[in-house]
């Protein structure tokens, strides 16, 4: 998957349109603008006065917030509605100081430093939450320091408050109104500056990865705390500054100055104007000061007008004013990589020094009383592809996570040569080499394709907090790493906007971009098409050639057989096997794990099935899919009256897709889906239930905080009657474990009676067909045993049933015909008996050929 180093730039020259477009699109653009304003309004406000002079200045304090807002809402993806409490602390600092003789200046700095350090001591505990409960902790902040201020009255003079405060003063010369005025423009101006600068260097950029993905920020080094905390100090200081200002500017301070509504109002500023914009805080404080002034005459509607305007410019424009203009004159840059034909050993300054092997000790994780992980051991040996596989919750991913320090182990030993890596928190793992990449694609989706790899090859080193972004070198090493995973398309486009084939490789790409010893993947082939899946193969061969240990977790079988070297076989958290490719599709263990082996066999028809050839449901050439490639593809399927059908294949081959097509919930699809003669492929999931289908979906799903008994009362919400006592008696019947738990919430039952409680919901619905998606998924054996005696009882009462199971050993015990899927297509199908007797069950499962298949069994 080596790039071609004779890549030329064939685009034609842009016209005068494109050109003036790219233009007013230029980072630069936006400050050339800032300055300009900041420059005008320098000039009217010596030429203003009175209370003009305090609206220019009150506009100016407004954006002096809103830049601070812009940078913890804007680039860190914080929302606070406490900042009226640090413009609160500002004011009666500088207030104090200047009331005791200190002067503005030293008030005004002390202004600044003091909500710095209570910004950072708030920082940390209310950054450890996200989202309604961040916005709690800073209401309360708010709400803290208005109480404050009435309750300590030698300092704050109480309600009564504060005034007479002298104007500051420079070289004798006391300031007018409107050298306030210009004093708080220029402010305004170095905080659009500061925010511009911010924006467009290394912190802000890490900021807004952040933002995009804390999962993803951690695993390149960048610790998502002290970012989060650097804007808020940063916030809180441009609020205490803005605070310091208006002091003067108003002549009197009291609690009564500092409501909460000002709080909104600087937080409306931010998202009116376009949160992440420089101008952002400019349109912003023009709309929420002025507006206000040009609507005085309209008396007692004045507030309602207000109120509509804004939510008439929230409706129109959701990405804010500046936001929604921005992306007019937004023109994507063409430009590709162009690599400089360096090996990728000395595109990561890769030797035999960087050779070190990954040696996993006894790791344990257990989740409440789940062992995820219990006592794994494996080494992976650089420059080679170690495998770790198993069937569906084995423990593959809980592995990762731990390795990659996500979770913490309960006990065990990751070393990575001399390096004791077990309990460091992800990005400290990140930066001492390992690497990895998430079954579904962690990129930053607001950030381009090539400063997705620029900050990546930072590895968390920062710099100075207004340093430069990149410089050529990083340049040249993020365009070389592109091009050697094979993408090929612009480096400008935003990674929320790429295609899922290309997703996956600008991912590896960052990957690399930490120069790692230890390379883990998770599923890198989802969603690929056949061809993808080839060239990624070699694409991991000539990564683990340069001497990187590459750690693959797949579900594509063949692809694993293929690339690895030596294979890591998890069942139950637990090390089943370990050893190479072949060794490991003739392990009598692991084709159990797969196939299924509970110690139990599952009740056959007493007679084969003899029932009418009138399909219940049918789906021709079904295809629907997540990503390049469809999940299932041309998928032909037939259920007939009273049949009990499995689907079976490996994981990823596309069997809870298929389930979830069939039932609407998984939408769009493409070919047919046909239940009762009714044409039901294009139509919702509810309509579908009321049409006769009922899903018990994987994972059970039930409703948690509803007791038993309400949960398969919902069941029967589409069936057209009502339900009474004696339905849910003759469902609950089925189920003994039930009837005593009835009155209990679902969320306390065991696995056990939450995926009987599943099926019974779906039976009082009274379907004409059941699809039940890996009922014996995390079950003890005992619970499989019991599960499956009462899907035998419901088949030999002529329930038609569609059952995808992992476990394809048992399920062909008790079924009538089954399907087997391999890579989204139906490889083979045919009655339960010539299922069994086939290697093809085999071959979906554990890869290879057919003719390995037939020497495993």
């Amino acid at each position: 998957m080596q790039a071609s180093t004779d890549v030329t730039d064939v685009r034609e020259p842009m016209s005068w349109t494109r050109q003036l477009l790219a233009a007013a699109s230029h980072p630069g653009s936006g400050l050339a603008v800032a300055v300009g304003l900041s420059i005008a309004a320098l000039v009217a406000s010596r030429f203003v006065e009175g209370y003009t002079a305090f609206i220019l200045t009150t506009a100016a304090l407004n954006v002096v917030v809103g830049v601070g807002l812009n940078i913890l809402l804007g680039l860190s993806g914080q929302i606070s509605f406490g900042h009226v409490g640090f413009f609160a602390i500002g004011a009666y600092t500088t207030g104090i100081l200047t009331s005791i003789g200190y002067g503005f200046w030293p008030g005004f700095v002390a202004a600044g430093l003091l909500t710095g350090a209570i910004g950072a001591l708030l920082a940390v505990p209310a950054l450890r939450v996200t989202g309604p409960y961040l916005a709690m902790v800073t209401i309360a902040f708010a709400f803290i320091i208005e109480h404050g201020a009435i309750e300590w009255r030698e300092l704050t003079g109480g309600a009564n408050g504060l005034m007479a405060f002298d104007k500051p003063e420079v070289f004798g010369h006391t300031f007018s109104e409107e050298d306030l005025a210009s004093f708080a423009v220029v402010v305004a101006g170095l905080a659009l500056v500061l925010f511009w600068r911010l924006r467009h260097g290394a912190w802000g950029v890490a900021m807004r990865a952040v933002r995009d993905s804390e999962i993803a920020a951690q695993s390149v080094g960048l610790d998502p705390l002290r970012l989060k905390a650097t804007s808020f100090i940063l916030s809180a200081v441009l609020a205490g500054l803005a605070g310091g200002i208006f002091t003067p500017l108003n002549g009197f301070i009291s609690p009564g100055s500092f409501p909460f509504s000002q709080s909104i109002l600087f937080i409306l500023a931010v998202v009116v104007g376009g949160s992440g914009t420089i101008l952002g805080p400019v349109v912003g404080a023009a709309i929420v000061v002025l507006l206000p002034e040009f609507l005085a005459d309209m008396a007692e509607y004045r507030l309602l007008l207000f109120g509509a305007l804004l939510l008439g410019v929230l409706w129109a424009a959701p990405r804010g004013v500046v936001g929604s203009i921005t992306r007019w004159f937004d023109v994507e840059d063409e430009r590709v990589a162009k690599p400089s034909g360096r090996h990728l050993a000395d595109i990561l300054g890769r030797d035999e020094s960087g050779r070190q092997s990954l040696e996993v000790n006894g790791l344990s994780r257990a989740f409440g009383g789940i062992k995820a992980a219990s006592d794994v051991s494996f080494t992976a040996a650089p420059g080679q592809v170690t495998s770790i596989i198993g069937p569906n919750g084995a423990g593959k991913t809980t592995v990762l996570n731990l390795v990659s320090g996500f979770y913490v182990p309960d006990a065990g030993s990751i070393r990575l040569g001399d390096a004791e890596l077990s309990g460091q928190p992800a990005h400290q793992v990140s930066r001492a080499g390992i690497a990895r990449t998430y079954q579904t694609t962690h990129l930053f989706g607001e950030l381009s394709v090539l400063d997705n790899v620029l900050i990546a090859l930072r590895n968390g080193r920062l710099g100075h907090l207004l340093s430069r972004n990149s410089d050529d070198d990083a340049v040249r090493t993020a365009e070389d790493l592109l091009a050697f995973v094979g993408y090929r398309g612009p480096l400008a486009r935003q990674a929320s906007a790429l295609p899922h084939v290309d997703r996956r490789l600008v991912e590896i790409a960052r990957a690399l971009a930490t120069q790692p010893r230890v390379l883990l993947l998770d599923e890198p082939a989802a969603g690929l098409a056949m061809e993808d899946k080839a060239a990624l193969a070699r694409l991991l061969r000539e990564i683990g050639d340069v001497g990187i240990t590459v750690i693959l977790v797949e579900h594509d079988m063949s692809l694993v057989m293929d690339v690895s070297d030596h294979i890591v076989v998890l069942d139950g958290g637990e090390l089943l096997s370990a050893g190479l490719p072949a060794e490991i599709q003739q392990d009598a263990a692991v084709r159990d794990a797969y196939l299924g082996s509970v110690g139990y066999e599952g009740k056959p028809r007493g007679e084969p099935w003899a029932g009418e050839h009138v399909a219940v449901l049918t789906t021709l050439d079904l295809s629907a899919g997540y990503g390049a490639a469809p999940a299932i593809d041309g998928v032909d399927l037939v259920v007939n009256p009273g049949e009990m059908v499995a689907v079976l294949g490996a994981n990823g081959a596309g069997k809870s897709t298929l389930m979830r097509a069939i039932s609407g919930l998984h939408r769009p699809v493409q070919g047919s889906v046909i239940l009762n003669d009714q044409q039901v492929g294009s139509k919702p999931a509810h309509e579908i239930v009321a049409a006769g289908l009922a899903l018990v979906p994987e994972g059970r799903q039930v409703f948690p905080e509803l007791t038993a008994r309400d949960n398969v009362m919902l069941g029967a919400f589409r069936r057209g009657r009502e339900v009474s006592a004696a339905d849910i008696d003759a469902v609950i019947d089925r189920f003994p474990r039930l009837r005593a738990r009835l009155d209990s919430k679902a969320g306390v039952l065991s696995g056990g009676e939450q995926q009987m409680l599943a099926i019974a919901r779906a039976l009082v619905s009274e379907p004409k067909i059941l699809l039940l998606d890996e009922p014996s998924l995390g079950l003890a054996p005992a619970i499989i045993g019991e599960l499956y005696d009462l899907l035998a009882e419901l088949r030999d009462e002529g329930v038609t049933i569609l059952l995808v199971d992992q476990m394809a050993n048992l399920a062909l015990t008790i079924v009538d015909r089954g399907y087997v899927l391999s890579n989204g297509r139906v490889a083979h199908e045919g009655s339960a008996d010539e299922l069994k007797s086939q290697s093809a069950v085999v071959q979906a499962y554990l890869g290879g050929s057919a003719e390995a298949a037939r020497q495993a069994e």
